[in-house]
């Protein structure tokens, strides 16, 4: 899902800049109009680092790396250590509701290549995906992490889509406002990640996951972020049957679809990204956990029908 953003670009207001990114869309949008180049220029190194490292369509990456090791301890990268320490902590929080370790899943269920190139289907027939040997399954406690080294069960393929997209929101948001001294958004498709002062009326955000669907307008105050996780992106038909990219880890096949969408308002987008995703999996037994969470959630639920909690931003307007 990619909430649109409401963004005003006269001299006095935030400017945005957009670019395809990873089968979605990078959005940055900076409150000083002469930060944008640079801030842009951070953001845009940032994520090429990150899918240097954590990409599970790169023979080159280091997660698909990690696979060829056989089960025996990686030094890795620090950046790599991050994503991977966050991936971790989120699979512990959620009780194994999200789990890094489903990369086999994904690969059995046709996920084996970049987004854009299954929903292609000419190109798919052509493409050459990254291929991994899967021998066994596990879950997010096989995985040592200390330090910079990092092992990975044998046969076991790690997939950090869940997590690294709101993790890269949050890296880049605090960086640009840290680096260039002004508020700025950073969204990764459904993921998006604030920090710095927000601009007079707060940040403006449409969450809406296609014109036919329910939205409304929300505001964020600097430093918030909210994450959308939707069943109707990222979806391709396996076996004759119509499956999505959120899988539950226990079962090994994508979660019953009761939800379109989840979206969640946290302090930090990997928080908003992990109730969000795990509420996914969850279905009707999510409302429970995100009452005892306290965080603003909105659902909306197989046949449209919306609710929500937590106070979600009173600012809010459905439409």
């Amino acid at each position: 899902m990619s909430p649109r953003l409401s963004v005003r670009t006269d001299p006095n207001r935030p400017v945005a800049a957009e670019w395809a990114l990873w089968s979605t869309t990078a959005r940055l949008v900076v409150t000083d109009p002469a930060r944008l180049a640079s801030a842009s220029n951070l953001v845009r190194a940032h994520l090429d680092a990150v899918d240097r490292a954590c990409s599970r369509f790169r023979s080159d990456s280091e997660l698909v790396r990690l696979g060829a090791h056989g089960g025996r301890s990686v030094q890795v990268s620090a950046l790599f250590a991050d994503y991977l320490r966050a991936a971790l902590e989120v699979a512990k929080t959620t009780h194994g509701d999200v789990d890094p370790t489903v990369g086999a899943v994904l690969v059995d269920l046709g996920y084996d290549r970049d987004y854009a190139l299954i929903a292609d289907a000419d190109v798919m027939e052509k493409a050459a995906p990254v291929r991994v040997t899967v021998t066994r399954r596990a879950d997010w406690s096989t995985i040592t992490l200390v330090d910079h080294a990092v092992t990975v069960p044998e046969g076991v393929l790690l997939d950090l889509g869940a997590t690294a997209k709101a993790v890269a929101a949050d890296r880049c948001a605090d960086l640009v406002a840290r680096e260039l001294d002004c508020g700025v958004l950073v969204g990764l498709g459904g993921d998006i990640a604030t920090a710095g002062p927000a601009p007079a009326n707060g940040w403006q955000i449409e969450v809406r996951d296609g014109p036919a669907e329910p939205g409304c307008q929300i505001r964020l105050p600097g430093g918030a972020a909210v994450a959308t996780s939707s069943t109707l992106r990222r979806r391709w038909f396996h076996g004759g049957r119509l499956v999505h990219h959120i899988v539950d880890p226990r079962t090994g096949v994508a979660a019953d679809p009761v939800w379109r969408t989840v979206s969640v308002a946290a302090g930090s987008c990997l928080a908003a990204n992990a109730a969000s995703t795990a509420s996914i999996v969850r279905g009707r037994t999510a409302f429970g956990e995100l009452r005892r969470s306290g965080l603003p959630a909105r659902l909306v639920d197989r046949d449209g029908r919306i609710s929500t909690l937590g106070n979600w931003p009173a600012e809010s307007d459905e439409a």
